[in-house]
């Protein structure tokens, strides 16, 4: 590992910093950006740093401090404010208790604050506070962890470290952590460092570079002692990984519908998990070693890890990891999971304090490793962390070691242990956060309004549209504010192979679909006197035959996933009151809607909802005109001898409410029904401002 400290890059920060904090803040904040943007180091909210100084109060008089990275902090990004001040002198004096509850240890902590609008200090502020050291550094070392959890791990690292390291077992975090690492210090002074068995490794300093110099030098003293890369055990060839995608996008529909957990919520009564599979010839390597599976069913590295981990991945294999088999398997894994937690919790855990019992990791040899989460940003820290999990235990594994994580009891300590269950994210979840959604035609005016809306309401969502420009920078627009929960995919809705491509594609991506949105359609103006049969035959293939293909495989999906779903069809008015010249389009309109209509006759047993929303005219969605109204409105402008100005402010006047409608309000209608607002299924919701003509009958 490469020591970064840039004299230049420290003076650069201080310049920026130093004057609105302190010098020392701004040396601490560089050193914790260097650590946080090393994986191998530390992840997702893991490790932790720390500097004491002086803070001064409103009457400038100064207060011996400690500034400690508040809890769940990133390193990587991290500011000077997100170290939180707390007052040194009376933590230190806390030292003297013979113990200190978790419970009285954050309340003492936030009390403590210097600042009480700063975030809640580390749970491990005490450790930093008990010891004498002015800069402290915190890391998950991949290296470190290697030899500290496996047996006979504590004579390896002190080959590796050499005796200027101390290495102390294993104890829950909090004040008995904290009085145990300044005890075994003051009976070492002279130490660089010191490893925390199957938690990490401590380094100190009176400067920022020399904690932050001695935490690299010692994680390569590990590194050297290791050695070269092992190489993979198992040569995977490019046909073997595609094999693999084949089979996980089989599987994939069934394992998150079995994945998924009861909501109490009558009207949404399933929630789902997003799946992010890593198939790649890395995994597939590690997996297939004989007899790696009892290495790597196992606990995670850390207790850090635990929150996002589970105590232990989900391991399928034979008719296990079949489509008839997986279902059993998830159970068993539940009932174990719930046992786990009888045992250990004898009877004090209420039901409702009880966490999920969803495996977080899947396994599968012949497959790769399925990533589950609440969402994608969720799904993909669960994956990088399997990531350095499985190389550390595969090392292990080659090293001829045996694997020794966290007991049993001490996973279910840090499991339910309120300060480190804090680090997650609190804030309300979007409605539809677990969702995931295909809207078709999605590039034109409607398409992205229903895009925005649904998106803001935290979906994932898959764009679909012929493959060009318009669907591409609808993409660009999307991600630029949505990042990884949008994704594009090109389909032409009247090929059935390329409608079942499609939906490959996003099971590949998120594991499935809950939500679908068809929007996709053709016009044509033409009385029927002059009407060319293959122009119809055009807005059938795209209307009726677009809207058949999406609701039969579709409806396949949602079959094999079992946890219901929606469908909401973009019909419109010219259902119920067509309009001359506009043959073509309100016939195969009219038979798309009654195909949605009996698509919910026969998936309510599936317990998927089938609504329409029967909008008037929609001309643009911002910059993103209308492609019906492209192909239409040139005729009825003429018709009625109007500009295009004039021919929007015709159709807002005919409605009683004088209300110009716009692809928000027909979003704001399918979300109506995607949220399950009332039990509803069959249901047309006009979105025309009033027209009596219109109303459904």
């Amino acid at each position: 590992m490469h020591n970064r400290w840039s004299a230049d890059a420290a003076a650069q920060m201080c310049a920026v910093y130093a004057s609105r904090f302190s010098e020392a803040l701004a040396l601490r904040t560089y050193a914790s950006r260097l650590l946080g943007s090393e994986p191998a180091l530390v992840l997702h909210g893991g490790g932790n740093t720390s500097v004491k100084g002086v803070w001064h109060n409103l009457l400038g008089e100064p207060i011996a401090a400690l500034y400690v990275k508040a809890s769940g902090g990133d390193l990587a990004v991290i500011e000077p404010e997100e170290h939180t001040a707390v007052a040194l002198d009376l933590l230190c004096k806390v030292r003297q208790l013979p113990e200190l509850s978790d419970a009285a240890m954050v309340h003492l902590l936030r009390g403590q604050r210097l600042d009480p609008e700063s975030a809640t200090p580390s749970i491990e502020t005490l450790l930093h506070a008990f010891l004498p050291d002015t800069y402290i550094d915190h890391s998950h070392a991949d290296a470190v962890l290697t030899l500290s959890n496996q047996e006979n791990g504590a004579a390896l690292l002190a080959e590796a470290l050499g005796e200027d390291v101390l290495i102390l077992p294993y104890i829950h975090p909090g004040f008995a952590l904290a009085k145990a690492v300044a005890e075994a210090r003051e009976r070492a002074p002279n130490t660089q460092g010191m490893v925390l068995m199957q938690h990490g490794l401590l380094t100190w300093g009176e400067s920022a570079e020399e904690s932050y110099g001695r935490m690299i030098a010692l994680v390569n003293r590990v590194e050297e002692y290791l050695g070269k890369a092992y190489a993979p055990a198992t040569e995977v060839g490019e046909a073997e990984v595609e094999s693999a995608w084949q089979r996980y996008r089989q599987l994939a529909p069934v394992l998150r519908g079995a994945l998924a957990c009861d909501s109490g919520n009558v009207d949404q009564p399933f929630a789902r998990f997003i799946l992010l599979p890593w198939i790649d010839q890395e995994v597939l390597s590690i997996l297939r070693q004989e007899g790696i599976g009892t290495s790597l069913v196992s606990p995670p590295l850390t207790s850090d890890h635990l929150i996002r981990l589970k105590p232990l991945p989900l391991w399928l294999q034979g008719e296990s990891a079949t489509v008839e088999g997986l279902g059993e398997a998830i159970v068993e894994y539940r009932q174990a999971y719930s046992a786990y937690i009888d045992r250990q919790a004898a009877g004090t855990l209420a039901e409702s304090a009880r966490y999920d019992t969803t495996p977080r990791v899947v396994l599968i040899p012949e497959v790769g490793a399925i990533c589950v989460g609440a969402d994608i940003i969720e799904a993909k820290r669960v994956r990088d962390l399997l990531c350095h999990t499985l190389r550390v235990k595969e090392t292990i594994f080659r090293m001829g070691g045996r694997y020794q994580g966290l007991a049993e009891a001490d996973c279910f300590a840090m499991e339910y242990y309120a300060p480190q269950r804090a680090k997650l994210s609190s804030a309300p979840r979007a409605a539809l956060g677990r969702q995931v959604a295909l809207v078709t035609g999605a590039a034109g005016a409607i398409g992205s309004g229903i895009c925005r809306e649904l998106l803001a309401q935290g979906v994932h969502l898959a764009a679909s549209d012929l493959p060009g420009p318009g669907l591409d920078s609808l993409r660009a627009e999307l991600q630029k504010l949505h990042g990884e929960r949008v994704m594009a995919v090109g389909m032409d809705v009247t090929d059935p192979e390329a409608v079942a491509q499609g939906l490959q594609q996003i099971v590949g991506q998120w594991g499935g679909l809950d939500l679908l949105v068809l929007n996709a359609g053709l016009a044509h103006v033409s009385s029927l006197e002059k009407m060319q049969v293959a122009a119809f035959q055009r807005l059938q293939r795209v209307n009726v035959e677009g809207t058949l293909h999406l609701l039969t495989a579709v409806s396949r999906l949602f079959r094999q996933q079992a946890t219901g779903g929606d469908v909401v069809l973009i019909s419109t008015k010219n259902v119920f009151a067509p309009g001359a010249q506009f043959a073509a389009y309100s016939a195969t309109k009219a038979a798309a809607h009654q195909l949605a209509r009996i698509a919910s006759l026969e998936l309510a047993p599936l317990g998927v909802r089938v609504n329409m929303v029967a909008p008037d005219g929609v001309f643009a969605d911002g910059e993103r005109p209308s492609g019906l109204w492209a192909e239409v409105g040139p005729e009825r402008m003429r018709a009625r001898g109007l500009d295009a100005a004039g021919l929007q402010e015709y159709y807002q006047n005919r409605n009683l409410l004088k209300a110009r409608i716009t692809a928000t309000h027909v979003a704001h209608a399918v979300l109506y029904f995607a949220t399950r607002q009332a039990p509803c299924t069959g249901v047309t919701l006009p979105v025309d401002g009033g027209l009596p003509d219109a109303t459904p009958r």
